[in-house]
């Protein structure tokens, strides 16, 4: 037999596969003697069929006439060996995937043998296996659609009542192999595109239903993984523990993702089931609680992590009901969420026959019973040990004034760390970009924009609803009405009933809330202890909510604002004569655009993964606080904040921005200059060129220990720039020399020696910051750069009058390059208040 099998014989002919179906019918056993032949029998059946379909249809033919399928179960039973069952499995999978004929698939699909083979019992120990199976599933789910689905699924009196594919194929749900989950999932959403009804009420019945509770179980471990990550990264703050957390941020939104997609289905009840597992389990037992400002630190989400979540859950997860629930939450105090923030919520359960086990639950306060609902102790409550069915926190009347959630959010603006305070901009940020959320809940938590307000309260005047025309007009009034709408009440309600939040004595309107917030976003932007990065953003809020005149700020913000903006005036006044004023309108320039497309823009700049990994101040080791490294970096963000506030006082006047700052014009070298008399044009001088020595100093200088050199000395300045020129004389040009080394003019700090008259010390800094010319692109909370350390000149001229002569020198040209600054950026800093 095992001759004639490798017999010259037409290779792609239906002789061929005549002559494989008979040998493999001739087999009662499979074992190591003969399983090379039959793995090679069903590799080369594959390769035929498909060939077939698409060249000769009477291959296919002749595999149904067969029943071929029947016989490659039937080799699977008396298969002894794993080796079979994988090329079984891959034979099976190509065949399914590139069969073209509809006829050919349904066929495939019909006589129950497909779901004979998803139901077998493998051995899933075997991870390649493993690996055939989940891709023979998916290889199944990629040619579903209404007519091919019916094939597959058992019903009875026209109900599904079995659905293999899906149901075996959630149970690897939560297999610890990401390739395996990824797999699963792409099944799953080929299922529930198909759109068939009874499919979908399958899907949406108990026990199948609890695979979307175990799912959002299983998303909740994720993020309780990530704020463990987050809260040691103090301890171990390498590449590695960065590396740890992106990778873990990767994991939990594709896992948004997916719900997204699940959702995107549009099957409504289990887009339903999505958002309340994601609240019962998720957002009101963990997230909300880990907002308060005095963290218990048994919570396992810490307060970083939960606005994180609650931004991606937002962005991601487009859910009307999900994000509208959210935004009214945020109305509630805190002690609502926070007093049963104890009770804890076991791990996911591996139900549906799921491989693989939870990983040790939290508590054991929760009991997952029929119906999947949820039974939740209270510790120390007498009065029941069962809360609402639908949902975890309990009923509790907070009539007394306690910090809402939102209230708790515009704390950590107004005082909170930057993580904390980027943490609550974004959630803000957010909420406010979120198309899903209705414009009263927007008014309702005090971020529903101007424009849209306006543009509420004229439509109301137009159609000649209550005092729409007289509000229209009243900037006093900040909002469209003084109590919450009916959609805000719709969901209030909701919370009561569905999840047993209750809310106690009378709600602040609408237009304190306005106020509040607005309060929270001028106090952010005259904080001193706050990265400018997040300044930005909330000027861009801020320029959101407020983006007409100043008609529309408060008097107090106005103050307040425009103490700020003299402050940093005041101190932009000083760097004019600081060590990095030659520098000081080119970092200006770059701010200002950088700055107006930040604030202008229809987006926040920044992903919600910046929470968790902020850039950080550039990290360079060994850097003194007194160098001009720090010194640059001090004045790099001083310009950031004058910038910005100077936009928005320009904004609070109704002004347009212009692309530049309005800056004076460079002018030409004036005649009677050093400058001028030692040749240089307005590009400055560079190594190599050629300079006059009109008011050079000789002077001797050591760059190396033992090696003194000769050199002409010379201080000049061409408008805003300025070098310190050390120049080698021309033996053939009389009175001419060349420029061996240029150093930066500003921040050299010239002394005299106390003890040598002739000796002149100079501190030499970079020539540039190393920042600006930074990588745009790169990993956050790990932005690295090569700095460059001070330098220390110490000239020695002639006598004590050639010294004198070259520190007057000196100073005098940085006192012409300061005025030349201050000139230029007169219409900046005179801006009418």
């Amino acid at each position: 037999m095992w001759f004639s099998f490798w017999r010259s014989r037409d290779r792609f002919s239906l002789d061929e596969l005549r002559y494989l179906t008979n040998q493999l019918q001739k087999v009662q056993i499979v074992n190591d003697v003969n399983k090379d032949f039959v793995i090679e029998a069903l590799r080369s059946i594959a390769e035929l069929l498909t060939y077939g379909d698409q060249h000769d249809s009477s291959f296919f033919e002749f595999f149904m006439e067969k029943q071929v399928m029947g016989e490659f179960v039937r080799i699977l039973n008396i298969s002894r060996t794993v080796t079979v069952s994988l090329q079984l499995l891959q034979t099976i999978s190509i065949l399914i995937q590139n069969l073209r004929r509809e006829h050919a698939i349904y066929y495939m699909f019909s006589n129950e043998h497909v779901n004979y083979l998803i139901t077998y019992s493998f051995d899933f120990r075997n991870e390649e296996l493993l690996s055939y199976y989940i891709s023979f599933l998916r290889a199944i789910s990629g040619k579903l659609n209404k007519n091919t689905i019916s094939l597959l699924v058992k019903t009875q009196d026209e109900e599904v009542v079995s659905f293999p594919l899906y149901v075996e194929a959630i149970r690897f749900a939560f297999h610890e192999e990401s390739m395996v989950r990824t797999a699963v999932r792409a099944i799953t959403l080929n299922v529930y595109h198909v759109g068939d009804e009874f499919v979908n009420k399958f899907i949406a019945s108990a026990p199948q239903s609890d695979y979307f509770s175990n799912l959002v179980s299983f998303f909740r471990d994720q993020c309780i993984n990530l704020s463990k990550l987050f809260s040691e990264r103090p301890k171990n703050p390498c590449s590695e523990s960065v590396s740890a957390i992106l990778a873990k941020v990767d994991e939990i939104e594709d896992n948004l993702y997916y719900f997204s997609d699940v959702i995107s289905a549009g099957i409504p009840v289990v887009g339903s089931l999505i958002t309340d597992n994601i609240l019962q389990l998720l957002i009101l037992p963990l997230l909300f609680p880990a907002l308060q400002i005095d963290a218990d630190s048994n919570l396992k989400i810490g307060a970083v992590t939960s606005l994180y979540l609650l931004c991606c859950i937002l962005r991601i997860v487009k859910i009307k009901d999900l994000a509208n629930t959210i935004a009214a939450a945020l109305l509630y105090p805190l002690e609502t969420f926070a007093a049963n923030s104890e009770v804890k919520i076991n791990g996911y359960v591996s139900g549906n026959n799921c491989t693989n086990e939870s990983e040790e639950p939290l508590v054991d306060s929760v009991t997952l019973v029929n119906a999947g609902k949820l039974c939740v102790d209270i510790p120390n409550k007498a009065t029941s040990s069962q809360v609402h069915p639908g949902g975890i926190i309990a009923e509790r009347d907070f009539s007394c004034s306690h910090l809402s959630l939102r209230e708790t959010l515009l704390s950590y603006v107004t005082d909170g760390d930057d993580a904390r305070a980027l943490g609550s901009l974004s959630v803000l940020a957010t909420l406010l970009q979120t198309k899903e959320l209705d414009e009263s809940m927007l008014d309702g938590i005090g971020i529903l924009p101007q424009r849209k307000q306006h543009k509420k309260l004229l439509l109301q005047a137009l159609v000649g609803e209550g005092s729409g025309d007289e509000q229209l007009f009243s900037f006093e009034s900040g909002s469209a009405r003084d109590s919450f709408s009916s959609e805000l009440d719709g969901y209030l309600k909701k919370l009561k009933e569905q999840y047993g939040v209750f809310i106690g004595g009378a709600a602040a309107s609408p237009r304190i809330h306005r106020n509040q917030v607005l309060d929270a976003l001028v106090k952010l932007l005259c904080r001193s202890d706050i990265s400018t990065e997040i300044l930005w953003d909330g000027g861009w809020l801020l320029r959101q909510l407020l983006p007409y005149s100043e008609a529309e700020f408060k008097s107090h913000h106005l103050k307040l604002l425009k103490d700020s903006y003299r402050n940093c005036r005041s101190a932009l006044v000083q760097e004019t004569k600081g060590i990095w004023v030659d520098l000081l309108i080119t970092v200006l320039c770059d701010q200002w655009k950088k700055c107006k497309r930040a604030i202008e823009a229809s987006s926040p700049r920044k992903e919600p993964k910046c929470i968790l990994l902020p850039f950080q101040k550039l990290n360079s080791e060994d850097i003194p606080a007194e160098s001009s490294f720090t010194a640059g970096e001090r004045m790099s963000e001083l310009v950031k904040v004058f910038v910005l506030l100077h936009q928005l006082q320009i904004f609070s006047l109704g002004r347009a921005l212009t692309e530049q700052p309005p800056i004076q014009p460079q002018i030409d070298i004036p005649e009677i200059s050093r400058a001028r008399a030692a040749g240089l044009d307005v590009s400055g001088p560079k190594p190599g060129t050629e300079v006059k020595f009109v008011h050079a100093l000789p002077c001797r200088i050591a760059f190396e220990r033992g090696k003194e050199r000769h050199f002409h000395f010379l201080a000049v300045s061409v408008g805003t720039l300025g070098w310190v020129l050390l120049a080698e004389e021309l033996p053939l040009k009389q009175n001419y020399g060349i420029v061996r080394v240029a150093a930066p003019l500003a921040g050299t700090n010239p002394r005299i020696d106390d003890k040598h008259a002739r000796w002149l010390h100079l501190c030499i800094r970079p020539s540039t910051l190393p920042f600006l010319d930074a990588p745009k692109s790169g990993t956050p909370g790990e932005t690295r750069i090569k700095s460059l350390v001070d330098g220390r000149w110490t000239l020695a001229f002639r006598d004590d009058e050639s010294c004198k002569t070259a520190l007057s020198m000196i100073l005098e040209e940085i006192n012409l390059q300061n005025m030349e600054v201050e000139r230029r950026l007169k219409p900046v800093l005179d801006l009418e208040l």
